[in-house]
Order: structure tokens, then sequence, then C-alpha cells
């Protein structure tokens, strides 16, 4: 029999034990922090952290069947493009240039021309009618059927579920993006290997995950926003990336920073602290920007971090 999580006001989940760390595999496992979901069940959550590579993930976690329970809420900007609130508000504000940026970015990695992109949980859209826009020929997978109705109005094509991953042709992506999603992804290693299947030899895949050893979630630790358990399975760092990405034979290209994620999460968190200790603008302003200079500083451990990764040519 499974375990359940249950709360007062959440009906109880099946869940999952993980024995093993989803990275190296090693099974020394240890509690690191207890962390409340305050977005949806308002049950707290245990993220561990692997003795070995140091890797930290949510264990346990609700089970793949059961997780959808945890994002109905109308406030998850991601899937439901008409969020409302300052937070969503500021969101939106700050995707409008992030998008340009991305389409920028891909058309460079890409010899500066557009070609074959496929966005791996692609929410409401708005990057890849960006991309679509710029040239590219665009493919979308999601999961979650709201934000995939969404998209595909927005898009002017249809979003494909994320189950069609497999019946996509191998080789046929120039570049596969997966914007703030590896995060979210039960089966880890076989997606993984699934995706790098259908990249062409030199292409291009890109990971963008929060950083869960950045300054910002030093400071704000169980109330830090980017933890958003158990919606984020896993709770990524540079060396624990670099590490599964060369498990899967892909070598690692460069690792960009995205500045503006360090104020973004650090006023969601800023809303995670007790009334007494919460701050306003100026608190937010503070601390995503002693987050970057200190990520400038130490590593590129800024807040969230994209990693550039190339499936190797034939020879090479």
């Amino acid at each position: 029999m499974q375990p359940f999580i249950e709360s007062e006001l959440f009906p109880p989940v099946p869940t999952e034990l993980l024995a093993n760390c989803p990275v190296c595999g090693s099974p020394d496992l240890h509690d690191k922090l207890q962390v409340q979901d305050k977005s949806v069940s308002q049950e707290t959550f245990t993220i561990q952290q692997c003795a070995a590579c140091g890797f930290q993930f949510t264990n346990p976690r609700p089970d793949a069947a059961n997780i959808g329970k945890y994002y109905e809420s109308d406030a998850y900007v991601s899937h439901n493009s008409a969020a409302q609130g300052l937070v969503n508000r500021v969101y939106k504000v700050a995707r409008y240039f992030t998008v340009r940026r991305k389409v920028a970015l891909i058309n460079r990695l890409n010899g500066g021309r557009p070609g074959q992109l496929l966005d791996y949980g692609c929410g409401t859209g708005h990057f890849l009618a960006g991309a679509k826009r710029g040239g590219w020929q665009v493919t979308g997978l999601e999961p979650n059927a709201r934000a995939r109705h969404d998209a595909t109005a927005r898009v002017g094509q249809p979003i494909l579920e994320a189950s069609a991953l497999a019946g996509l042709a191998p080789g046929s992506f120039d570049i596969i993006s997966l914007w703030h999603v590896l995060e979210h992804v039960h089966a880890l290693h076989d997606t993984l290997a699934q995706l790098i299947r259908k990249l062409r030899p030199g292409g291009k895949l890109l990971v963008a995950v929060p950083n869960a050893e950045s300054l910002d979630a030093q400071h704000y630790r169980q109330n830090w926003a980017a933890y958003d358990v158990p919606r984020h399975l896993y709770h990524f760092a540079p060396a624990p990336m670099r590490q599964l990405l060369a498990r899967h034979g892909l070598r690692l290209v460069q690792t960009l920073p995205l500045p503006l994620d360090a104020y973004y999460i650090s006023m969601l968190s800023e809303r995670h602290l007790a009334p007494e200790r919460a701050g306003g603008p100026l608190a937010v302003l503070k601390a995503g920007y002693k987050s970057n200079q200190y990520a400038a500083q130490h590593g590129g451990h800024y807040s969230s971090v994209l990693y550039v990764a190339e499936r190797a040519a034939p020879g090479r």
C-alpha cells in the first residue's frame, strides 16, 4: 500500500518514496528542510539531500497520477494567462521582455537563423508564439489541458499532450527548450533520454531551473518560493545538474543567468513570510540585488540558471 499525504482541507493523495538519489543513485539521503505548500494544499513536505552528490529533491512526493491536484489554482500563472493580482502582473511584464531575449538566444545558438524548435512544457505558449513570429517552425507539448487550450489559440496551431513526445521524429529539432519544466517531471531520466533522441546531432537542449544554492534560497530557506513543493520534485544546483547532463551524454556548452528571477522569486518569498517579518518592495529589491551580486562573485549561483547542453555530433 502506498502512503498518503493528507490535510484537513485537502483529500489524501497517494505518494511515492524514492530510496535512491535521482541523479547519482546513492541511498545516502538526509532530511534537509520541511517546506509548506502555501499555494494550494497547505501541507508540509520534506526536502531531502543526497550526501554523495548534494542533489536536493522532494521526498516523498505525490505520484504522477495524482500530482495534477496540486496545480488546480487560478493563480498558477504559467497555466492560466488570465491570472490576476500584483505578482501576476509583474510576471507578465517580465515575460514580455524575456520572450524577446529567449528568441534572440535560440537564433544565436542556431547559427543566427531560425530552425526547428520543440518547447517541452510550453505552458500558455508565449515563448512558442514569439519564436513562430521570428520564423521558427515550432512544436509545443504541454500536459495541462487549460494551458494547452490557451497555447493553441495563442500560437495558432495545435499544442500536443506531453505523451506525444514518443511519436515525434528522431533527430528533428535544432533546439529543445524546457523553461522551468524539468523540476516538475516525474520520469526524469526517461524524459531526458527521449528529448535527446529528438535533437539533431549538434542540436541544443536548453534547461532553465531554479538554483537551490543561490543566495536568495539561503536567505529565505523554507520560505523560498522556488521550492514550490510538491509541484517542484527536484531542486537543482549547478554541480548535480552537470552530473545529470553528463550521465545522458550531453556536453554542457554554457550556463547563463536569469537575473530577473531573483526579484520575482524574492517577491513571492516575502509573501510567504509571517506578517511581522515580511518586507515591502524595498526588501524585494534588496534581496534580488544582493542575490545577483553574490552570484556574479561566486561562480554564477544565480536564483535561476539556464543550462545550454549539446548533443554530440557523430565522431565527436
